[in-house]
């Protein structure tokens, strides 16, 4: 899958050095994947949550950062949505961002 934007992982990695490993292993796996739909997505990845729209939250570093990546399955992209603390995540409407 193409990811927009990686800048973001690597961004947040840097404000937050303790999640930085989980991060890149995430970002590669999204990179190196193709999925045609969310249950694909959801075998590859078994412990996120599916929202509304294609788009997943996925738990980082025990659950302490959140990732939400919204799915072109068509064009094969991933749009980096969201991420934060799970304070952050929580004053959001994950469904509409």
């Amino acid at each position: 899958m193409r990811v927009i934007s990686p800048k973001k992982f690597r961004d947040f990695a840097c404000e937050y050095p303790d999640c930085g490993k989980q991060l890149n292993l995430l970002l590669s796996d999204l990179k190196r994947k193709s999925f045609e739909n969310l249950n694909q997505v959801k075998d590859s990845f078994p412990y996120i949550s599916i929202l509304s729209d294609n788009r997943i939250v996925f738990n980082i570093h025990g659950n302490k950062y959140r990732v939400v990546v919204k799915f072109n399955f068509k064009m094969q992209i991933c749009y980096v949505r969201f991420i934060g603390t799970h304070t952050e995540y929580n004053k959001i409407d994950a469904n509409m961002i």
